[in-house]
C-alpha cells in the first residue's frame, strides 16, 4: 500500500472535522497541509514531530474517519 501525502490527509481531516477543529491541533494541521511526507520539515520542526503534535491535540476528533486517519498517521511515525 502506498502512503498518501500529508497534504491530502490534512484535506480529508478538514472535510471531516469541519469547523470544530481543536485550536491546539489547528496549527499542526495547517502545517501538514503544506507538507508532502513525514520526511519533510516545516520550519525547524520535523514532519514526524508535526504529525505527533497533531495527534496529541486531536483527541476530540472522533468517529470512523478519525480512527482510520489517526492509525494511518501513527503508522507513518514508526
Amino acid at each position: 500500500m502506498t502512503q498518501r501525502n500529508l497534504a491530502s490527509i490534512a484535506a480529508e481531516i478538514y472535510r471531516d472535522w469541519g469547523s470544530k477543529i481543536n485550536y491546539a491541533a489547528r496549527p499542526h494541521l495547517q502545517a501538514m497541509r503544506e507538507m508532502d511526507n513525514i520526511a519533510d520539515n516545516y520550519g525547524y520542526d520535523s514532519g514526524k514531530s508535526v504529525v505527533l503534535y497533531f495527534l496529541s491535540n486531536a483527541s476530540t476528533w472522533r468517529g470512523d474517519t478519525a480512527k482510520r486517519i489517526k492509525a494511518e498517521l501513527k503508522a507513518m511515525c514508526k
